[in-house]
């Protein structure tokens, strides 16, 4: 279980970075994994502070994103794994832009919105920026036909 937040303004969108398994870094929503017994709205604020310097108000629930995949790990042991994420819309309130220290992420910044195609980022964003423009009454986003 995890929750992200989407803080859009001036056409530009907060994200962080982080490495990938092998070394190339990744462009992040904000956001991450819930603390046994904390609610995914206090998730959700704790992550983006600890990732971006910044105290957001939350704005919305844009979604919840379910993905479910096997695979083997470094082991070859197989491994069945069920995500869970939590969408909101945020406004920043406080703080200042910063990287986080000792964290999951290297780098805090506002890219514009029209950049993010060619940035180097997790399917994530494109799921997180989907509910943003969307806002699926339903909270979860249409499935291509398979």
């Amino acid at each position: 279980m995890a929750a992200y937040a989407i803080c859009v303004r001036d056409g530009q969108i907060l994200l962080a970075r982080s490495p990938a398994e092998d070394g190339t870094p990744e462009w992040v929503v904000p956001g991450g994994g819930m603390e046994h017994g904390e609610d995914p709205y206090d998730t959700v604020r704790r992550e983006v502070e600890e990732e971006t310097g910044y105290r957001i108000e939350v704005t919305g629930l844009l979604g919840v994103d379910s993905s479910h995949r096997v695979f083997r790990d470094g082991f070859g042991r197989s491994v069945d794994h069920h995500a869970v994420r939590f969408v909101y819309e945020g406004r920043v309130t406080g703080g200042e832009l910063r990287n986080e220290v000792n964290g999951s992420t290297d780098l805090a910044a506002w890219q514009d919105l029209d950049a993010v195609p060619g940035l180097v980022r997790i399917s994530m964003v494109d799921i997180a920026l989907r509910m943003w423009r969307e806002r699926p009454v339903t909270g979860r986003l249409a499935r291509a036909p398979e």
